[in-house]
């Protein structure tokens, strides 16, 4: 059983790969943060200093992602989250999309809820990785 972010945001990612990287018939990047970045860097016009989670072509179209699973709120999880919007928030040449699960769904006044349902990321694409496939095939 994971007992931390970080082997959870493993899993996550693990589980992202395994469910979308084999089913979509397009061409997709497998390969370290930091592998990605530099793909990102070179061929999108990404300027961040995180890697990134996610890059595919899908319908033509470019996309990249970070994917977090938030098991709590406040402090080091915040931080989570607030990566997962500067990539979406990025002038990357690419459809931006921030995979996020875990607390950050339950509604109420916390920071992360009402961050994500601002009237600044209300319209970005924020979603569950259970959401990404239908998502992708709106592109």
């Amino acid at each position: 059983t994971p007992k931390n972010g970080t082997t959870l945001r493993s899993l996550s990612t693990k589980w992202i790969t395994q469910n979308y990287y084999k089913r979509c018939s397009s061409s997709n990047l497998k390969a370290s943060d930091n592998s990605l970045k530099a793909f990102a860097e070179s061929h999108l016009d990404y300027h961040h200093n995180k890697g990134l989670d996610f890059v595919a072509r899908f319908n033509g179209k470019y996309v990249i992602g970070e994917a977090k699973f938030l098991t709590d709120r406040g402090g080091h999880q915040n931080a989570q989250l607030n990566d997962a919007l500067a990539t979406i928030s990025s002038d990357a040449n690419a459809v931006k999309v921030a995979i996020l699960d875990g607390v950050c769904y339950i509604g109420g006044k916390n920071k992360m809820y009402t961050t994500i349902t601002s009237e600044r990321y209300r319209d970005c694409n924020i979603m569950s990785a259970l959401m990404l496939r239908n998502f992708l095939y709106t592109l």
